[in-house]
């Protein structure tokens, strides 16, 4: 996996902590450098460490099903990406309009939530022999800066980009899947 699909992908995982903070931003009545990176951290430090939890689970298990793991990278990350198109659809509003708190309490579940899609890209960067530590260090980076952006854009703009961020993103990690399955088919080599 090259840089730049690396890139793809930390910004296709980000959009679910990027929608989610954009709710958080539209409740502040005034955002802070310390609320925004507050936000980013939680979003970024879990969308960093859950891939690696999925990475080295699925290397106990590489050896025996080495000869599918192309089909099961492609179908974990079409159904992520199926699930976050749907789910940009959906006429889902933000929790509620009183400010986000940014307590341990509040944001560990928003930050669970947000990064099991990362759990299960963990187990395809297994198979696809990524360098895992600078491929979660690059995830948990771009998810802090666009999460401190979306907090920004969500006091600033308001919501109308929330559905906008999860379907790119699902598409995002769809079209890396199809490409993943077709590099192995020798349909193309990139």
């Amino acid at each position: 996996m090259n840089l730049i699909e690396l890139f793809i992908l930390a910004v296709g995982l980000s959009m679910d902590a990027f929608a989610v903070a954009i709710c958080a931003g539209l409740t502040m009545a005034k955002t802070s450098m310390r609320k925004m990176l507050t936000v980013g951290l939680y979003f970024g430090v879990f969308q960093a460490v859950m891939p690696l939890i999925g990475y080295f689970v699925a290397t106990l298990f590489a050896d025996k099903i080495i000869s599918y793991d192309h089909w099961i990278a492609f179908l974990l990350l079409c159904f992520l990406g199926g699930k976050m198109i749907i789910g940009s659809f959906k006429k889902e509003g933000c929790a509620d309009s009183k400010e986000a708190a940014l307590t341990p309490a509040k944001m560990l579940p928003l930050a669970i939530a947000t990064s099991i899609d990362a759990l299960a890209v963990g187990v395809s960067f297994a198979f696809l022999r990524v360098s895992i530590i600078p491929a979660v260090s690059f995830i948990g980076v771009t998810t802090l800066l666009l999460s401190m952006a979306g907090v920004k854009i969500g006091n600033v703009f308001g919501s109308k980009f929330k559905s906008k961020a999860e379907l790119a993103g699902g598409v995002i990690l769809v079209l890396i899947g199809v490409k993943i399955l077709l590099e192995h088919m020798g349909v193309i080599n990139f």
